[in-house]
């Protein structure tokens, strides 16, 4: 089932042997000569054998970004790791070593082709990223229980599998079974899956596997459903108002409050509490709904800021090319006419003319990024007050209500304050009519212990509150810090930087171009 540790140590994969295999699979000859010369990157590396090389630890990969087919068979592997950098694989065979356990494989989400034949697995696991795999092999591994097949049923696009050699094959039902549970199969053990052979699995198993669907529906619409909930909640989270559609906030003024569950012991609190998480609950709620109409017109006016700056940099790029076009006709003239002039001065002049205008090029093309920078210097000033207003009128509209809810929270203080009072009062007097918690009780000695308590309970809850509406406040400025210092980087400084670099690339090319040529007269 597995590979023997040789006798030799294990090799590590190092520097020297990655350099070596690249250039034994790199290029012959004279191209071999020249890139073992100047060496290859191995970002530029795209297929890597490292096959029987007693390899016993898969390790140094992560220069290999580019990297889409992987061979590494015929060492002595124990796991699979060291393979989070190559998100380009497409095609990984780590067969004949030792791997007892299907795990690392998480981040290669373009993995088609896996082969992991001849190893010591026993269960198929830890592959749910890989929803692009098309070819499997898992043969010759130690796979007991037809059950495993079912872990394969979530990989839609798997169309050719190999388990011949595991134990669960000498079942007679072991290829009915495959078939039935995998049905997006067309070739099992290197041999095609006919129609007959199809028909008869599916109906051995028909009811089982009516069973499997039925409980994989509900597990996709129970997906499909928190997907849903996650994506609302992240638009609330975005428009800063999460969790204030409902009772949270009151729901955590209280929660963390040591003193709320004594005063509620007092006589008429829980009528009050009612009312008190009625009004605010309906406050929060109107906070909520603002705050999601407010982030979508947020959100237009930065699809529209972005379509503005794209129309803007589409239409100074055409009068660039037009430009350039233009000039290109000319050159072509101009190449043509050099290579027909005998005359040495009017070659000359003719060369003195192209310099020319190839510097009128560049003053023209560099004038259109000039036009352009101003442009949107403009544009991005005035987006910028808009989106500034904009987030002012949702913070103070958001203050006006959170200054509503501090207003009830006031009256509610002082309601229970009353009670607690007139409690006290009572129960000096031993006028109470049923008994107190020994809780409430430790509150009633004196006058300033019991208001002590309710001043410490009316704290918290004002701190909860100013706390979610600084929450709300920095949020909503820092987004527009974070959006402006973006777009000032994206679209002014790295945009105007490339366009610069590329305008001068140009220029020295067609400079270049005319050095390069072989001007010489007398035809």
């Amino acid at each position: 089932m597995s590979r023997l540790y040789d006798t030799v140590e294990p090799a590590v994969i190092d520097e020297d042997m990655l350099q070596k295999a690249v250039e034994e699979q790199g290029p012959k000859d004279e191209a071999g000569r020249i890139a073992k010369q100047e060496g290859i990157d191995f970002t530029d590396v795209t297929q890597l054998r490292l096959d029987f090389k007693n390899i016993l630890k898969i390790d140094n990969l992560w220069q290999f970004k580019n990297l889409v087919k992987l061979q590494m068979d015929n060492n002595i592997i124990e796991r699979i790791e060291g393979l989070d950098t190559l998100k380009n694989l497409v095609w990984l065979d780590l067969s004949f070593n030792n791997i007892e356990v299907i795990d690392g494989l998480d981040s290669l989400t373009k993995l088609e082709d896996l082969t992991l034949y001849n190893n010591r697995i026993s269960t198929l696991e830890n592959m749910d990223k890989l929803t692009r795999l098309h070819v499997f092999s898992i043969g010759n591994n130690n796979l007991g229980s037809l059950d495993n097949l079912v872990y394969l049923r979530k990989f839609k696009n798997l169309q050719t599998l190999n388990l011949g050699g595991n134990p669960f094959c000498e079942d007679e039902n072991y290829k009915p079974f495959a078939v039935a549970h995998v049905p997006t199969l067309v070739y099992l053990d290197f041999r095609l899956i006919d129609q007959n052979t199809r028909a008869a699995a599916e109906e051995q198993y028909r009811y089982a596997i009516e069973e499997l669907v039925a409980d994989e529906t509900a597990l996709e619409n129970k997906r499909i459903d928190q997907e849903e909930k996650d994506k609302e909640f992240s638009r609330q989270k975005d428009a800063y108002v999460e969790n204030l559609n409902g009772p949270h906030l009151f729901d955590s003024m209280f929660l963390d409050d040591p003193e709320a569950p004594k005063l509620g012991a007092l006589p008429g609190v829980d009528e009050l509490l009612v009312v008190f998480k009625e009004k605010m609950v309906g406050i929060c709620k109107q906070v909520f709904d603002h705050g999601l109409a407010e982030h979508a017109k947020r959100q237009r006016e930065v699809e529209e800021f972005y379509a503005c700056v794209q129309e803007a940099k589409i239409e100074n790029k055409d009068m660039g090319i037009t430009k350039i076009q233009d000039f290109n006709k000319y050159k072509k003239k101009a190449f043509a006419d050099f290579a027909m002039m005998s005359d040495p001065q009017m070659l000359e002049d003719k060369v003195d003319e192209f310099n020319q205008e190839v510097t009128k090029l560049w003053d023209t093309l560099m004038g259109y990024e000039l036009q352009l920078v101003d442009q949107l210097e403009d544009t991005i000033k005035d987006f910028e007050r808009a989106m500034a207003d904009m987030v002012v009128v949702f913070v103070e509209q958001v203050q006006g209500l959170i200054s509503q809810i501090r207003d009830l929270e006031n009256v509610h203080h002082e309601r229970i304050l009353e009670i607690a009072i007139i409690t006290l009062e009572k129960y000096v007097k031993n006028e109470l009519d049923d008994e107190i918690p020994e809780e409430l009780r430790l509150l009633l000695v004196d006058k300033d212990t019991i208001t002590n308590a309710v001043s410490a309970s009316h704290d918290t809850h004002m701190l909860k509150i100013d706390n979610r509406e600084d929450d709300i406040i920095q949020r909503a400025n820092g987004w527009l810090a974070a959006l402006m210092e973006r777009i000032h980087q994206e679209e002014e400084v790295t945009r105007n930087r490339d366009r610069v670099k590329e305008i001068n690339n140009f220029i020295d090319h067609l400079r270049e171009e005319l050095d390069n040529l072989d001007l010489q007269t007398g035809m």
